[in-house]
């Protein structure tokens, strides 16, 4: 059976909205709503199918997109491969030219609405930022609070709170008043045992390699309504990953680090080809920084992540 590639759109407006339209009860998963898009014909550029279907569908002329995500999906009677590209701006007001039925929808309201399972790691790309921050080790509990409060007061939306000396009951302090912190800014992304789960219920939970080695064949362990989130450093752990089906990892070391020197590098090459069929976000780790989100973009991941270049300076 020949994959069937789709270009599709996460469309953003000026306040942050996301355009999703109903598919027509006729069609191929018809009822469930979805990121607008369309076939790229044989031949045909991405960009240039992603703008001609737009255009077609919406009444709307692109001016500035960028790739989002790849999900391969095998459907019982199809398989797909979903190309998505988020648009920042376009001309024209989207319309359902084709009849169908649009919403604008907030990143969190995504959730409320029922998509195919292919269109699952797009909302889940639709919802998370390009930048993750990881928070450095050495620090006392007020510094890092208040590098956290600048971080988001400069626009930080995901935040790992690192336990890099174990999970001990200093670490389950500083989780709370960091939970405090984030609440309504940021999404915080805790480390530690699964008993602490219940403790923290608004956080998501990142968890470790060998937590993932370890747990990955039982699956979640809680509901789709947190972040779930893991470190991988291999196709061995990636693949772990999906069986636990994780929202989100991090891959890392792309490149040396001062945290891990003995971590061989996966390099950029590399890296991508991991990501290549992964269907999940990622976000790569190690010696990136900030300022190379489009290298990211274009290596298949969802941003970058990291601890020294990422935190606010004093």
């Amino acid at each position: 059976m020949k994959r069937v590639h789709v270009a599709a759109a996460v469309i953003r407006d000026a306040s942050g909205k996301i355009l999703i339209a109903r598919r027509a009860d006729t069609q191929h998963q018809g009822g469930l709503w979805e990121f607008p898009g369309g076939k790229v014909e044989a031949g045909e550029a991405v960009q240039v199918a992603l703008a001609r279907e737009l255009h077609e569908e919406l009444g709307i002329e692109v001016q500035s997109a960028r790739p989002l995500i790849k999900v391969q999906h095998d459907y019982p009677d199809k398989q797909v491969l979903l190309d998505v590209w988020e648009v920042s701006e376009f001309a024209g007001e989207a319309h359902g030219a084709e009849g169908q039925p649009l919403a604008w929808v907030s990143p969190r309201e995504l959730a409320d609405y029922e998509f195919p399972a292919a269109n699952q790691p797009i909302v889940a790309a639709a919802r998370l930022p390009s930048r993750y921050l990881i928070t450095p080790d050495g620090l006392e509990a007020p510094a890092l609070l208040r590098g956290m409060q600048k971080a988001i007061a400069q626009g930080c939306k995901l935040i790992q709170l690192r336990a890099p000396g174990g999970y001990d009951p200093q670490y389950r302090d500083l989780a709370v008043d960091a939970v405090g912190l984030c609440a309504g800014k940021a999404q915080l992304m805790l480390k530690g045992p699964f008993e602490w789960l219940g403790d923290f219920p608004s956080a998501g939970w990142h968890i470790t390699s060998a937590q993932l080695r370890k747990y990955a064949s039982a699956g979640r362990p809680f509901g789709k309504e947190r972040w779930l989130a893991a470190s991988c450093h291999n196709a061995e752990e990636l693949s772990l990953a999906q069986q636990m089906d994780v929202d989100f990892v991090t891959l890392s070391p792309v490149q040396a680090t001062q945290t891990h020197p003995e971590a061989v590098p996966l390099g950029w090459d590399q890296a991508a080809q991991l990501l290549d069929g992964f269907n999940k976000p990622a976000y790569l780790l190690g010696g990136v920084e900030p300022a190379q989100c489009e290298q990211a973009w274009a290596s298949g991941a969802q941003g970058v992540a990291g601890i020294r270049a990422f935190w606010p300076q004093d």
